[in-house]
């Protein structure tokens, strides 16, 4: 189920926070207490593979309460092309899970991932920068739902 807000969202427990992107997704957990949140190998995204279902089952795997996905949005609050592609996949990926959904703007998190990254490697900003934003994405979330609290 989507969530308009954190208000319905779980208060403890893992969650998973989700860089949505064409070709790869870059996945975070949090642990139970959600002081800590680890990145995961980003997922490549093969022609077959349904976003949606590769999330839902990382998701089971990881044990996880919530999920939390990156909302691309303009500096202006506007949407672009690809929110809409992360509102279907959204929309697929409620289909696929019980688990409760919450978007948060993802406004900058690539920019403030590659400066926590520091200097790296181009071949390895490619390989971690997607699961770097998710890290960025549930640390987001994390401090919203702590101060809601």
């Amino acid at each position: 189920m989507i969530l308009p807000d954190f208000k319905g969202f779980p208060r403890v427990g893992r969650i998973i926070g989700v860089d949505w992107g064409a070709r790869r997704i870059g996945i975070a957990v949090s642990d139970e207490t959600r002081g800590f949140v680890f990145v995961r190998p980003v997922v490549v995204i093969g022609q077959k593979m349904e976003h949606a279902q590769v999330v839902a089952d990382i998701a089971q795997q990881e044990k996880v309460v919530g999920i939390v996905v990156g909302l691309p949005l303009y500096p202006d609050g506007k949407e672009s092309q690809t929110t809409a592609y992360v509102k279907e996949f959204l929309e697929n990926l409620s289909q696929k899970t019980q688990l409760p959904i919450v978007t948060v703007e993802e406004n900058l998190t690539s920019v403030s991932a590659q400066e926590q990254m520091g200097r790296v490697r181009v071949r390895d900003i490619k390989e971690r920068l997607d699961s770097q934003s998710a890290r960025v994405i549930l640390e987001n979330a994390i401090a919203i739902i702590n101060r809601a609290v």
